[in-house]
């Protein structure tokens, strides 16, 4: 008996050393002191209250300076059509390029949560100095006289942008970084969390339309209704709260150490195969370099497995006679490991797929610009209640938190018995989905512009440039199907750059999604600019005029959703030839 004891005793050890690897997390996570996080107490849905908090009070507090800055622009500080448009996207395409100073900050130095607590901190302060730009009276530009409005003073000019300027770079470092620590709450090991991650980002995405409902419809309405100090006073109040819900769940938080710096890395991988171009990569990829630990030599990240394209940059992976007699391997300039490698390809193959945001983010920043505009030119009349067009954006809130739940628990379980897939669409297929919905958006904007331009010359209203009697209602179309859009595209790509990403560049890859919607913004911007200029030569009125009644808003319309049907088709043949991530 008793030597059947000692033959059982190191199976009896080995499950209880199982069953106790059970309990902690197995991702390389840490709770706040630095040990194995527990599973029943850290992490997982226990921990997203506290981030989803923080995210819908931020983003109400973004959206309640963004939904109607068009307005204060054209109204208080007396800018014109194409210069205030110009400003906004401006501004916006900034908060999307900040980013990528936080994520690098995030990957590489400070990890996630001191990088969303350190920038929340200068948010709050630049979300103050807007506040005191509307509200202190030496800070405020003149009341318009009459048809005479005075311009705003250098001074003032001063405080309300470098208020505006310091939340764009308070924003870029916690939307690089929020979405992944959320994400980072659950365990990737774990068949069951990484079902509950999938969800996250539908509810997550959610969350920051619940915020940005109450902006764009009751703070709206208070900024056109009550004034600008209270309206702008507000979200920072709300910006406030975010900060202390964020910081409210630390105990409960999973963290995800930094790996070192992602553009060091990328660096050494292109110099490395620059040094060994004249080498030839061996055909098995076995004999490549790779570290013969369990884990990856890049702190917070598995090793991953290697692929065939872009064979050139496996010549930095290539192990030399000189490094082999010596052994020496630690040159990280000349030699770099499989995973290192693979991880700019990663990089290389995401660029198509990453491309084919900016189109779509360009359409999506007309919500902010020309959709208020359109409205601004139509009846905002309903019954005794004086609407403000930028409150239209609601309808593309509304749509959001519609269509999140529908995805989530009606639309995932019916595609999945046709596709097989657990999430019912793989994230390229939910991308592809959105850019689709987009072109139907800018159409349905066009259509409502032909109809108000065609009652705007039955009504003799184009010369006097006055509103046309048409309900601004009518624009509730075209914001319900870029909800949709939204929800299929950027909740997709959220998730796409999330789980496609190296492990220890997940902040960066959010970074370059959010860079995107920069992008998109300039390049509205640019179109805005270039259209201006070829339609105004010769004296013409132009396509977008300070008087839209004698101008053709569906012209520039049909323009995006030209762009984006052929965007479409450039994202269509690249999906396809797609290669997923393979994590060992």
């Amino acid at each position: 008996m008793g030597s059947i004891e000692e033959e059982q005793r190191p199976f009896i050890e080995e499950g209880l050393i199982l069953q106790e690897a059970k309990l902690y997390a197995e991702d390389g996570s840490v709770d706040f002191n630095g040990n194995p996080p527990l599973k029943e107490k850290t992490g997982n849905w226990k921990a997203c209250p506290f981030i989803l908090g923080n995210e819908c009070c931020e983003r109400l507090a973004y959206y309640g300076i963004a939904g109607n800055l068009i307005t204060y622009l054209t109204t208080k500080l007396h800018q014109g059509n194409v210069a205030a448009a110009t400003n906004v996207t401006t501004w916006q395409g900034t908060c999307y390029l900040t980013p990528l100073i936080g994520a690098v900050l995030a990957d590489a130095y400070w990890g996630r949560y001191w990088t969303i607590a350190c920038f929340s901190g200068i948010y709050f302060i630049g979300m103050s100095a807007l506040t005191l730009s509307a509200s202190v009276p030496a800070l405020k530009p003149a009341e318009c006289i009459g048809d005479f409005c005075p311009s705003a003073t250098p001074a003032q000019y001063a405080m309300f942008f470098s208020g505006l300027y310091l939340i764009a770079l308070g924003t870029g470092g916690i939307k690089p970084c929020v979405s992944s620590f959320g994400a980072d709450q659950f365990d990737d090991t774990d068949s069951r969390e990484r079902v509950r991650k999938a969800s996250f980002f539908n509810w997550f995405y959610f969350s920051i339309n619940i915020g940005a409902l109450v902006s764009s419809s009751l703070l709206v309405w208070i900024q056109e209704n009550r004034g600008w100090g209270l309206g702008f006073g507000i979200p920072t109040v709300f910006m406030g709260l975010a900060i202390a819900s964020f910081f409210f769940g630390t105990p409960l938080y999973r963290f995800q150490k930094p790996g070192g710096s992602p553009i060091t890395r990328i660096s050494q991988v292109v110099v490395a195969s620059f040094r060994k171009s004249s080498v030839k990569v061996p055909e098995d990829p076995t004999l490549l370099y790779e570290t013969q630990d369990k884990n990856s030599a890049i702190a917070g990240s598995r090793k991953i497995e290697h692929t065939d394209d872009c064979k050139y940059l496996d010549k930095a992976a290539v192990i030399s006679e000189d490094e082999s007699k010596s052994g020496d391997f630690s040159n990280t300039w000349r030699l770099c490991t499989v995973t290192q490698v693979e991880e700019l390809k990663i990089l290389i193959r995401m660029f198509p797929i990453w491309a084919s945001g900016i189109i779509f983010s360009a359409v999506y920043a007309q919500m902010s610009t020309m959709f208020v505009q359109q409205g601004r030119a139509m009846n905002c009349k309903i019954g005794s209640f004086q609407l403000p067009p930028a409150a239209l954006g609601t309808f593309d809130t509304a749509s959001v938190i519609i269509w999140v739940p529908l995805y989530d628990r009606f639309i995932v379980p019916l595609a999945r018995r046709f596709t097989g897939v657990d999430k019912g669409f793989t994230e390229i297929q939910r991308m592809g989905i959105g850019l689709f919905v987009s072109v139907l958006c800018m159409a349905a904007a066009a259509i409502v512009e032909i109809i108000r331009l065609h009652m705007a010359r039955d009504l003799g209203l184009v010369e006097s440039g006055d509103p046309v009697p048409i309900s601004v209602l009518w624009q509730i179309p075209q914001y319900f199907i870029l909800g949709a859009g939204e929800v299929f595209y950027f909740i997709g790509q959220l998730e796409f750059f999330y789980d496609q990403s190296p492990d220890a560049m997940r902040s960066l890859c959010s970074a370059l999604a959010l860079l995107t919607n920069a992008l998109g913004n300039y390049l509205s911007s640019l179109i805005l600019t270039l259209v201006t200029y070829f339609t105004t030569m010769d004296g013409q009125q132009g396509w977008i005029s300070d008087n839209l009644n004698s101008g053709h808003l569906d012209y520039f319309f049909w323009l995006l959703a030209g762009l984006s049907l052929v965007n479409m088709a450039v994202y269509y043949f690249s999906a396809v030839r797609y290669k997923q991530k393979k994590a060992s």
